[in-house]
């Protein structure tokens, strides 16, 4: 009796070893379904990704605002009469190419203490009507 339910034990040991862990068994199954999941988040970001583009490229061949913006941003392009004004954080040193306000003291005012550095590349033309000087 005992042989025969040790016979009886290894065949079901081999029966259940392709359903565990041969090619097709469930630990595979679970495997390949996490590499989906994985998978299909990957392609939803990839298509959110697309739509954007797509829509970024119907702005550009549509109209001339998105273009104007990419070349300000992107190129750092201006209008003609535009006045570029850059803004340094406080205790940042001036860029060594471009000209400082700090190194020419006697063209501005006093500045307050702790005010940030300014750094511009024309002068702010004066309001006409003091009352309109607020904005």
């Amino acid at each position: 009796m005992r042989l025969l339910f040790l016979v009886l034990f290894v065949l079901l040991g081999l029966i259940q070893y392709p359903l565990w862990l041969g090619k097709g068994g469930w630990f595979k199954v679970w495997d390949l379904q996490r590499q989906v999941a994985e998978q299909r988040e990957t392609n939803e970001g990839l298509r959110a990704r697309n739509a954007a583009l797509e829509a970024e490229v119907r702005d550009l061949e549509g109209g001339s605002g998105a273009i104007e913006e990419r070349a300000r941003g992107e190129l750092g392009m201006m209008r003609e009469g535009e006045v570029f004004v850059h803004i340094l954080p406080q205790n940042t040193p001036a860029p060594a190419g471009g000209a400082s306000l700090a190194a020419e003291p006697a063209a501005r005012p006093a500045a307050r203490a702790g005010a940030p550095a300014t750094r511009a590349s024309a002068p702010a033309p004066k309001p006409s009507n003091p009352a309109n000087a607020r904005h």
